[in-house]
């Protein structure tokens, strides 16, 4: 299958096996209503992982009285030295908006969707070679 013809699985289970395990810290970058972190055991600074999560919390429009929806936010960024020495970041980011009043239920069911979007073998041309067919 592809793109245009996907199927993703409702009330996926995501499991992650095998691997071995990164560990992040805090470096003491400051973001604001978020975190930097770093993969410490990246001795190499100029290609040391590392993760950004940002939270922008609904805020109540005075004039309607409704709330926003809030916005999490995570990057993850690879950096690799290229042959001419120049340093390039390859970045992942995953966001999500909700509204404040929908549950958790559905957020732990739409980050399913976004994390099959993400590894599904139908996605896999998309992913590979920007194919929409």
């Amino acid at each position: 299958m592809a793109l245009k013809n996907m199927s993703l699985t409702a009330d996926a289970t995501i499991t992650v096996t095998n691997g071995t395990a990164q560990v992040f810290a805090d470096d003491g970058i400051t973001i604001p209503n978020g975190v930097h972190l770093v993969v410490p055991a990246d001795a190499d600074y100029q290609t040391r992982r590392q993760v950004t999560a940002k939270y922008k919390p609904p805020i109540l429009d005075a004039r309607t009285g409704v709330y926003g929806k809030d916005r999490k936010s995570i990057s993850y960024t690879f950096p690799v030295v290229l042959e001419d020495g120049k340093v390039f970041f390859e970045v992942l980011r995953i966001e999500r908006e909700m509204h404040p009043s929908s549950s958790a239920a559905r957020a732990t069911e739409i980050n399913k969707i976004g994390a099959q979007l993400l590894v599904d073998s139908d996605t896999d041309g998309f992913w590979g070679n920007g194919s929409v067919s």
